[in-house]
């Protein structure tokens, strides 16, 4: 109803009493300006294809209401096709979900600890695939499995029968430090007191790690992981939009011998700041920070710290409206003639995101900065003055920008990282 007041939507990710140092959350369910579930089921054919341009502008003013969160980032990550029909839908949801059920059975049948409803917070293998003799780490990781299988026996069985894969010690390994950062991730929310749903968020992450090999496992991805347990009910279904997610970003977690994955984005961060703000640019330059190692968690983590867990989710979806392409989901899958015929069919510039639009006028070859370096440079733009100011060190740099958690606003800072993003093409295209 449009007379009605805005609904606070903190009540659908129930914060623990006793956590009291959380960000207060400013977003509110408006009426008439989020996404709600009448407006997103009226934006549907008969046979289930979407009309995405009718829900982007939507989400872009006021977000997407909760009880519909989960399914309409479905379509904003590209695990479907908005000009899917229903029936097409269930087909793929189907056989993602055995394929995930398939990749999941591998993995428990080298560590039957997956998918037992536990997990591990101690190693449980040497780097050179020999089980853990300490004592104290043998009972540390046999606690942390509780009822479930025992870990060292479950590893002894692997030595027993011969020498260990590569793929599979390198897996081994990393299966602790996922433990590890489960029991940090999202503790303040009522959610995560369920073991079952720690155990969710681990098993997810861990067959992630088999698979992606290039990637495995890295400190934050359980932040990226967490809100899709928390918004699809099905495990298979967070576990896609995961795995959508990290296409998007796996590049900032993948590390070689010469460079670290984000560095690339800290780069462009870099190079953003200094057309738009050269004076801030050369003083964090003049303090030794011109690497922007400063801003590798902004940008690793979509800015989970710097929000409250509801705000963080509607500043997510409001970048994904905004860098909408229809192409998404065909990005992410195999070729097949049929694909590529849906794929010719002539699309509404409606249908893409505001941010897309402005970088479709663009032609070159190189690939568009995405929304978040824009959002990070807006922080740094709006924090400018402090910065040149009071900033004497990096330490400086690091404290002010920290004092930022909880003061942001979501959408003022998509609508400043829009303006620096039109600002920083018509600079570019006035070089050339």
């Amino acid at each position: 109803m449009w007379g009605a007041p805005a609904e606070p939507a903190d009540s659908y990710y129930e914060v623990r009493p006793e956590c009291t140092d959380v960000p207060v959350t400013k977003f509110k369910i408006k009426p008439g300006k989020t996404l709600s579930v009448r407006k997103w089921q009226t934006s549907f054919a008969p046979d289930g294809q979407l009309d995405i341009g009718k829900t982007l502008n939507r989400i872009h003013r006021g977000g997407i209401h909760p009880t519909i969160r989960g399914e309409v980032w479905e379509f904003l990550l590209g695990c479907f096709d908005p000009k899917s029909t229903y029936e097409e839908r269930e087909q793929l949801r189907q056989q993602r979900r055995e394929q995930y059920q398939k990749w999941k059975n591998d993995c428990r049948e080298i560590f039957p600890v997956v998918g037992s409803g536990q997990f591990i917070t101690a190693p449980v293998i040497t780097e050179d695939g020999q089980p853990i003799q300490d004592p104290l780490v043998l009972l540390e990781a046999n606690n942390a499995g509780g009822d479930g299988p025992n870990s060292t026996e479950i590893v002894q069985e692997l030595i027993n029968r011969g020498p260990l894969d590569k793929k599979i010690i390198d897996w081994l390994l990393l299966l602790h430090q996922i433990g590890l950062d489960v029991k940090r991730t999202d503790r303040s929310l009522v959610f995560y007191e369920k073991q079952e749903n720690l155990s969710k968020l681990w098993d997810i992450l861990a067959v992630y790690a088999w698979i992606d090999t290039d990637v495995g496992y890295c400190q934050g991805m359980s932040d990226l992981c967490s809100p899709m347990i928390i918004l699809l009910e099905d495990e298979a279904d967070s576990f896609w939009c995961f795995e959508r997610l990290m296409r998007r970003l796996r590049g900032n977690f993948r590390c070689t011998e010469s460079s670290v994955g984000v560095e690339a984005q800290l780069s462009h961060l870099a190079a953003v700041t200094q057309v738009i703000d050269p004076k801030l640019h050369q003083h964090l330059e003049t303090l030794g920070g011109g690497d922007y190692l400063f801003a590798v968690r902004m940008l690793m983590v979509l800015f989970r710290r710097e929000f409250s867990f509801c705000d963080s989710l509607y500043l997510w979806e409001m970048m994904w409206a905004l860098e909408y392409d229809p192409d998404l989901f065909y990005l992410y899958e195999e070729p097949t003639p049929s694909l590529e015929e849906t794929k010719k069919k002539a699309k509404s510039m409606r249908h893409y995101g505001k941010f897309e639009r402005e970088n479709m006028k663009i032609k070159t070859d190189e690939a568009p900065l995405p929304i978040s370096v824009f959002l990070v440079a807006s922080v740094l733009k709006e924090k400018s003055t402090k910065l040149l100011q009071e900033a004497r060190g990096l330490d400086d740099v690091v404290k002010i920008l920290n004092d930022i958690t909880g003061s942001l606003d979501a959408k003022k800072a998509c609508n400043e990282a829009i303006k620096l993003h039109k600002k920083y093409l018509k600079k570019q295209q006035a070089k050339n």
